[in-house]
């Protein structure tokens, strides 16, 4: 008897779900049905009818899917049947056919107990219905080249990364999708930096590019502010702007170092924040000794390359594989002289694929002092050469002040792990 009552509650239960899944479905429908001009498949009645039905072919042979199947061709004969008769009458479209069948679906769902499931279809279900101006407004809004941008992003991440080999290669322990893991590591914070970037109108402002494009590539920030510096009446807002790219740098380098390797990331915290806080503050001296208002950016502002270029992501996860033999071969013979000499040359064109070389190196050799060293020493001579970069690009109004703070900032980094390390 106990039996009898607990399967006779667990099917109430059952049918209650859906009943409430299915009338939620209909009404959503209904509701487009009253419509005047409107011919609608199916409304409330016949959602609810045709999740009963799922529900019960699925518990009358549950260990045999030819109820089912038969069920379903039956309402997909329906369902057709429906659609030509409305096409006579000059409706078009089959979203309410659809919806039926993942009603039918649902309500099978339910009779295997895949709850979950079965809420969810029916959720997602009614919000895409209701959601129809909405959707198509945003279609006629969105860049078609993002929508490739996304699609890319999900090959590097979804399709690529799964299927590369997790194991190590050669004497350098070379594992191709941890190579890859950073690759996707890098390109989704860039990434995310530049949909920023657009969405906020970064262009607009000086120090909004600066914090924004800190996070893409300060590098390529500081070439881009220095160019729309040029012949500008207000040097020390672009400067400090240019100075506020390399404390975003600071901070991006302690989340990538740590993700990839939590032993070096804890070792150069300390010192990598202090310089985000520093280098932030000079920027901040910088910017407020300027007196006149910022003025509106010229039209179309530069803000990088997209990040999830395949071509940009192949060249990175090349050049890391290089720069982490390189380093490793550096180590084995001219010890940890030779890899701060590497860092200093290697920081002048980009610090990513050296530092995340470093995460991997000091794993398997390179000494953590001399890691967490080459990382400052890297910091220091992109800083410098960004310097550089505002003096030749935009001149010595803009390039001076922006050149000194970010020596400086060089110099406490390179002085300041120094004496962590030793410490």
């Amino acid at each position: 008897m106990d039996t009898v009552r607990e399967i006779a509650s667990s099917s109430f239960a059952q049918i209650a779900l859906v009943l409430l899944l299915s009338l939620l479905m209909g009404l959503e429908r209904e509701e487009h049905k009253l419509q005047p001009g409107k011919y609608i498949a199916a409304g409330v009645r016949t959602f609810v009818l045709i999740a009963l039905f799922g529900y019960t072919l699925v518990l009358l042979s549950p260990d045999s899917m030819v109820p089912f199947t038969a069920g379903l061709l039956a309402v997909t004969a329906f369902l057709i049947a429906s659609y030509l008769h409305k096409q006579r009458d000059g409706t078009y479209g089959f979203t309410s056919e659809l919806a039926a069948l993942v009603a039918f679906a649902m309500g099978a769902l339910v009779a295997r107990s895949e709850y979950w499931i079965a809420v969810t279809l029916a959720v997602a279900d009614v919000l895409l219905l209701s959601a129809k101006r909405p959707l198509q407004g945003l279609a006629a809004r969105l860049d078609r080249g993002e929508l490739v941008t996304f699609v890319r992003f999900l090959l590097l991440t979804a399709v690529i990364l799964p299927i590369v080999p997790n194991q190590e290669f050669t004497q350098f322990r070379l594992n191709p999708q941890q190579t890859w893991l950073v690759v996707v590591a890098v390109s989704a914070i860039s990434y995310a930096s530049y949909l920023l970037q657009r969405f906020l109108r970064a262009g607009d402002s000086a120090l909004l590019t600066a914090v924004l494009g800190g996070a893409y590539s300060s590098t390529v920030t500081t070439i881009s502010l220095s160019r729309r510096s040029v012949g500008t009446d207000q040097p020390r807002r672009y400067a400090g702007a240019i100075v506020a790219a390399s404390a975003v740098m600071y901070v991006r380098l302690c989340v990538l170092i740590y993700i990839f390797n939590p032993v070096l990331g804890m070792h150069t915290l300390p010192v990598l924040l202090l310089l985000a806080a520093a280098t932030g503050s000079a920027a901040f001296f910088i910017l407020r000794s300027e007196r006149q208002p910022e003025a509106p950016a010229a039209p179309g502002a530069d803000i990088g390359q997209n990040p999830l270029e395949l071509q940009t992501a192949f060249l990175f996860a090349a050049v890391f594989l290089v720069l982490t033999v390189v380093t490793r071969l550096v180590v084995q013979y001219l010890g940890s002289g030779g890899v701060y000499a590497l860092a200093a040359v290697m920081g002048v064109t980009d610090v990513d694929p050296f530092v995340m070389g470093l995460t991997q190196s000091a794993q398997v050799g390179t000494p953590l002092s001399a890691a967490a060293m080459a990382v400052a020493i890297a910091a220091a001579s992109n800083n410098i050469a960004k310097g550089i970069y505002a003096v030749s690009v935009a001149g010595v109004a803009v390039g001076r002040p922006a050149l000194m703070a970010l020596a400086a900032s060089g110099a406490l980094g390179v002085a300041g792990m120094a004496l962590h390390t030793l410490r």
